[in-house]
């Protein structure tokens, strides 16, 4: 009888991640001159694993390159082998590589074994007695898949690049045509660059913040090849990038190994576009196939992102507590079921009581519950030593990262969402907080700047700090730049808070927090709404030459929801209580219309956008609207909106449901709900309302002034 492993793979791959994420933290840890020997046998551990589990499996390619690995790793714990530097970063470089090959067999891809090819050479050659330099190390970049660049002698290599974003590149601030016309600087426009659509769906398909093009890049014109690698260094993690380098003097060369990889990519897009295009009119010429005049690439298909975990470990008191709870329901149920076989008016108390001891034992239950989804914050801040050692050898920086709180739990699916904001940050915090060493030194501070990590419990709700020493915000050039911009008036007076919260608004940057790489203000208007996506809101505060802080709060389960019920004529509507700011009575006095459409509420000093809740759900009200009605001002995306509705209910944590896997996506509404009365109650999407009542803040001031 043959069993079939398939049903193992997926605990292979986990475990396999958490092999790789031991590995790189203990080689992160580990101090070359005197390492650990516990560290290095964890490290061998990890890798002898994967190697096995790999071959048992029949993933023989993540097999034969984890073995030099683990050769190499077996030298060092036996003392045959001293560590260094060298070693290290080769090993470091390794783990990216073995994850990356793990992440192509689990999308059901054939890993690209062009890295794992290189690498193993390397490893090869310093088993056989040669040694590796930290600059050939160095050279093979963990994420583009590339091999070593050849030696750019004599001046006449050239280069090309397959560049394929993940979908979800543009909401990380990232812009492409931004990085090609920096590749075309640095090459002096000797540069061609070509759009690949095979990933362009239809337009019933289309999301318009998703980014579906890849592009061909040729580099005719021999630069250093450090200058590209600077241009990509921020979207290594959400895209695929293979750089190969030609002789520009030897076209022959070129145009052959053009060909060998153009083909067949060349016939999959002709047949791709084939199938969308147009027949030609018979009067008219065919449209000319771009497709066979397409620069050549190494691999056609985006790289997959790295797959979310199905399973999640629970420690055994999780589980104890969780059955007990159900234990305790059981005796509860048996009492009540006693109760209803002959029940009369004298048992009325004690049908009393049993209930009391329901609602008691569920809410236990439901917390228990809760308990096994959550997770500590280490999953997340585990990543961030390796980038921080990254981009400050890249950036020529001396930087510590302080992490506490790591043992901070939140549920895992909040978690999962919070990594790339949370990513964006520090590089900020790296790029432009943190100043060069010898600026440092000249204000009187440490060379070695510090970034630190903190987390904690606050109010029900996880709170997430990132500090740095830096430089901090210049609030003079933030607020000039506002005026430039058209975001506030000259004669307009701000609070430090409301100067830095101008950094979140689209697309905003300042000359002197920018780079060519990152900002602040570049992508933190995308930071804010994937953190406001999460019901949460984000908070900056800095002081100049001391450094900034940023301040993430977070609910600790997206699955239950603190809310204010409200009636709309006879629906009732759930607002989440941490976008309330205030609930105020109507006032005519007080409302004031812009342009002729749209309605506002002067609240103390400023103009509120008002929304009609029952216009925008065609909510039935047969009375016109009431004077007394009730203004719930909510906040989101560093605006205000005044909802009208007929009355407040209470307050209550209720259980979201999703709308869309249950019925279908509706705008405004971001789920739903079932009462205690059986009856369905949805729960407002504040983001979503304040873009759908069409007016924003920005608009509501111009027409004041202009009034």
């Amino acid at each position: 009888m043959s069993i079939d492993l398939s049903q193992f793979h997926q605990v292979f791959y986990e475990e396999s991640y958490e092999g790789l994420d031991a590995m790189e933290q203990g080689l992160l840890e580990m101090d070359v001159e005197a390492p650990d020997d516990e560290v290095i046998n964890t490290i061998f551990r990890a890798a002898h694993s994967i190697k096995g589990g790999s071959g048992t499996f029949g993933f023989n390619q993540v097999a034969e390159f984890t073995h030099v690995v683990e050769t190499l790793l077996d030298e060092v714990r036996s003392g045959d082998r001293a560590m260094n530097q060298s070693i290290m970063d080769l090993l470091l470089v390794s783990v990216d590589c073995i994850r990356s090959l793990l992440q192509d067999l689990q999308a059901g891809d054939d890993p690209d074994l062009t890295q794992a090819t290189d690498l193993k050479s390397q490893f090869e050659a310093i088993l056989n007695g040669e040694s590796a330099s930290s600059e050939s190390v160095g050279e093979v970049n963990s994420e583009d898949n590339t091999a070593e660049p050849i030696a750019n002698e004599g001046g006449g290599k050239g280069y090309k690049i397959h560049f394929v974003p993940e979908e979800t590149l543009l909401q990380t601030g990232n812009e492409p045509t931004r990085m090609f016309r920096q590749l075309a600087e640095v090459s002096d426009d000797c540069i061609e660059v070509s759009a690949n659509l095979e990933r362009l769906p239809s337009l019933t398909a289309m999301n318009p913040e998703h980014c579906y093009l890849a592009w061909d890049i040729t580099i005719n014109k021999a630069i250093d090849r450090s200058e590209i690698d600077e241009v990509f260094e921020w979207v290594i993690d959400d895209a695929e990038v293979v750089i190969t380098e030609f002789d520009l003097s030897d076209s022959t060369i070129e145009e052959q190994a053009s060909e060998q990889i153009e083909e067949p990519i060349a016939q999959a897009v002709s047949s791709e576009v084939e199938s969308i295009a147009p027949e030609p009119a018979a009067d008219k010429a065919p449209v000319e196939n771009t497709a066979e005049k397409e620069p050549a690439k190494a691999k056609a298909k985006a790289k997959a992102s790295t797959p979310e975990s199905s399973s999640i470990r629970v420690s055994i008191d999780k589980v104890d507590s969780l059955i007990n709870m159900v234990g305790e329901l059981v005796i509860t149920q048996s009492m009540l079921g006693q109760l209803g076989q002959n029940f009369d008016i004298t048992r009325v108390q004690r049908l009393q009581e049993g209930l009391a001891q329901l609602e008691h034992n569920t809410r236990e239950l439901q917390e228990s519950v809760m308990k096994i989804r959550m997770m500590p914050i280490s999953f997340v801040f585990s990543r961030f030593p390796r980038l921080v050692r990254d981009v400050s050898r890249t950036l020529d920086k001396k930087i510590d990262l302080v992490l506490s709180g790591e043992n901070t739990e939140l549920d895992k699916t909040v978690m999962e969402k919070i990594g790339d904001p949370m990513v964006h940050l520090i590089r900020n915090s790296i790029d432009h907080g943190i100043e060069m060493p010898d600026v440092r030194i000249a204000a009187g501070k440490p060379e070695t700047g510090t970034v630190e990590l903190n987390a904690f419990h606050q109010s029900g709700n996880i709170v997430i700090e990132i500090k740095d020493d830096g430089a901090g915000l210049n609030k003079e050039r933030i607020q000039q730049k506002a005026i430039e911009n058209g975001l506030i008036d000259e004669s307009t007076t701000l609070a430090d808070e409301q100067i830095f919260d101008l950094i979140f608004q689209p697309g905003f940057s300042t000359a002197d927090a920018v780079s060519d790489l990152s900002g602040r203000g570049v992508g933190m208007d995308v930071v804010r709404r994937n953190i406001a996506s999460l019901n949460g809101s984000i908070e900056v505060s800095s002081e100049t030459g001391k450094g900034s802080r940023f301040v993430i709060r977070l609910p600790l389960t997206l699955a239950i929801l603190d809310g204010q019920l409200v009636k709309v004529g006879e629906e009732i509507f759930i607002f989440p209580l941490v976008s309330i700011v205030e609930s105020i009575q109507m006032d005519d006095t007080a409302i004031n219309n812009v342009g002729g459409h749209s309605d506002v509420l002067q609240l103390r000093d400023e103009y509120v956008p008002i929304v009609q809740l029952h216009e925008i759900f065609s909510v039935n009200k047969d009375e016109p609207p009431a004077d007394d009605n009730i203004v719930v001002v909510v906040e989101t995306d560093g605006e205000k909106v005044g909802v009208v509705v007929d009355e407040l209910l209470g307050q209550q944590q209720v259980v979201i449901k999703s709308l869309e896997e249950n019925f279908k996506k509706v705008e405004g509404i971001s789920g739903a709900t079932i009462l205690g009365d059986g009856t369905v109650a949805l729960i407002v999407d504040v983001s979503g309302l304040s873009k759908m009542s069409g007016t924003s803040i920005k608009q509501i001031d111009s027409a004041h002034k202009a009034a």
